[in-house]
């Protein structure tokens, strides 16, 4: 029998085989590459000491670590603000809260009873990145309009699963006391609707399972989106109490349930890297891994850690707004610890250079292109950071200097805004704790500073406020 025929179509077929891995796959390698995709993990409440990269002894986080190990861990980063509402409105729009209407000083957040939320005209990352060329989901907690009009899919997205607003909402007391109704949270207690776009698919929510649920939607969404480029927002209702979580993590943590929750969300990291992997698309994915802001203290071991920092949620001390932040995507975020100062206003510019994506130049905006500190270049995009207490700056930091013009209780609640009759001066860099008083030594620093906020303030009106609005006759 001749077996040469055989042996030349072999032959053929290797090299056609060559030829399709040395030209063919590049070529589709480089089209992809054109558009990356984004995912932004963000959690609700916390701390910046609750991830075992970030110093925690006793939760177990090895999926959020290795994302540390192999990208880009942020010392210095911070939220726009130190509650919900204002925070997502920041995250969302590359923009202080105060310039959009998502702040005030009366009604902190939005409340099932809310009128308001975020503007039409308010540009978001989702409606950016849709322009050009991107599918875009929101899963989880949304938190900037339940109404219809102020959705994810009337702000860009095109596909929304989750809750409108936080967990805790929707209560249902009964004989309870309200610390009671955390203590041993029961999902029935708490009438809050799970949504599907515009629909309400369940109420209440199932708490118990919803991690799980948000996980399963957003491995789903990346395995039916993985030929386009796509922005994925998945917001973790948790671990802003009532505290809930699945059987297969419920007393698994040396924490307790708080380190269950969190442990059931580090699973839940590793499901999503998992997909990208499976699907072929980590080098050409960016994950940020951070959260709303500090942790909840006033509900004690219900709430998380601040770890070495002062104040919690609530506060604009570096404990309320500081939050654990990580960049991954192989190849294209060089690895290392940043103490560089970012902020969750800085997605926005930054994923729009990255996507080639037009930002509008109609308004101002407060983000700065990371670009350059992702790819592991000597640049420091952001050298300012002003902290909003609702219409307040309630400090200032510059460089590495952080002045304070006003002060409250450390946790948060119950609240007393006070003006400081003496301002205080801290050096971030030497003293994160916020424990020496540099003022008097620094006079020069506290003017400049001063000087820099002054000008802030005199460069925009503030927009009226959404959040004050309430529903009349909501029967």
């Amino acid at each position: 029998m001749n077996i040469y025929p055989s042996l030349k179509m072999r032959a053929i077929g290797i090299f056609l085989a060559i030829v399709s891995q040395t030209i063919l796959l590049p070529l589709q390698a480089k089209a992809q590459s054109e558009k990356p995709n984004f995912i932004i993990i963000f959690t609700d409440d916390q701390g910046y000491g609750d991830l075992g990269c970030y110093g925690n002894p006793t939760i177990k986080t090895p999926n959020i670590d290795l994302m540390a190990l192999e990208g880009q861990k942020w010392t210095n980063f911070y939220v726009a603000a130190n509650v919900c509402t204002p925070s997502r409105a920041a995250i969302m729009t590359g923009r202080l809260p105060i310039r959009s209407g998502m702040s005030s000083n009366i009604r902190r957040v939005l409340f099932p009873d809310s009128d308001g939320g975020l503007p039409a005209s308010e540009n978001t990352i989702a409606r950016l990145l849709k322009n050009s060329g991107y599918n875009t989901a929101a899963i989880g907690k949304w938190h900037l309009g339940h109404l219809p009009e102020y959705l994810p899919t009337n702000h860009g997205f095109d596909y929304y699963f989750g809750i409108p607003y936080s967990n805790d909402m929707d209560m249902i007391a009964g004989e309870r006391t309200y610390q009671q109704m955390f203590i041993d949270p029961i999902y029935q207690n708490f009438n809050v609707p799970l949504m599907r776009n515009n629909e309400i698919i369940e109420r209440p929510a199932n708490q118990n399972t919803i991690t799980k649920r948000y996980t399963e939607e957003a491995v789903n969404y990346i395995s039916k989106n993985k030929s386009t480029p796509f922005f994925l927002y998945l917001a973790h209702s948790l671990p802003h109490v009532p505290l809930f979580t699945s059987d297969a993590f419920r007393g698994k943590s040396e924490r307790g349930l708080y380190g269950d929750v969190i442990e059931e969300i580090d699973w839940s990291v590793g499901e999503i890297l998992n997909a990208l992997k499976k699907e072929g698309l980590e080098k050409n994915t960016y994950v940020i891994f951070t959260s709303d802001n500090g942790p909840w203290a006033i509900f004690n071991e219900q709430g998380g850690s601040s770890g070495g920092l002062f104040g919690a949620k609530g506060t604009s001390y570096e404990g309320g707004v500081r939050v654990p932040a990580i960049f991954w995507g192989p190849g294209n975020v060089e690895p290392g610890v940043i103490s560089k100062m970012g902020s969750t206003l800085d997605l926005l510019p930054t994923f729009s250079n990255l996507a080639g994506a037009t930002v509008p130049k109609d308004r101002p905006y407060d983000g700065y292109d990371l670009t350059g500190v992702l790819r592991g270049e000597n640049v420091n995009p952001r050298n300012e950071m002003f902290y909003y207490h609702d219409d307040l700056v309630f400090a200032a930091r510059k460089g590495a200097f952080k002045l304070y013009f006003y002060s409250n209780n450390p946790l948060g609640y119950p609240e007393k805004i006070e003006k400081l009759e003496k301002l205080t001066l801290f050096n971030l860099s030497h003293d994160p704790s916020e424990r020496f008083d540099l003022a008097d030594k620094y006079p020069e620093v506290v003017a400049e500073i001063q000087a820099m906020v002054s000008k802030h303030q005199s460069s925009f009106i503030p927009a009226p406020t959404q959040l004050e609005k309430r529903i009349v006759n909501p029967n």
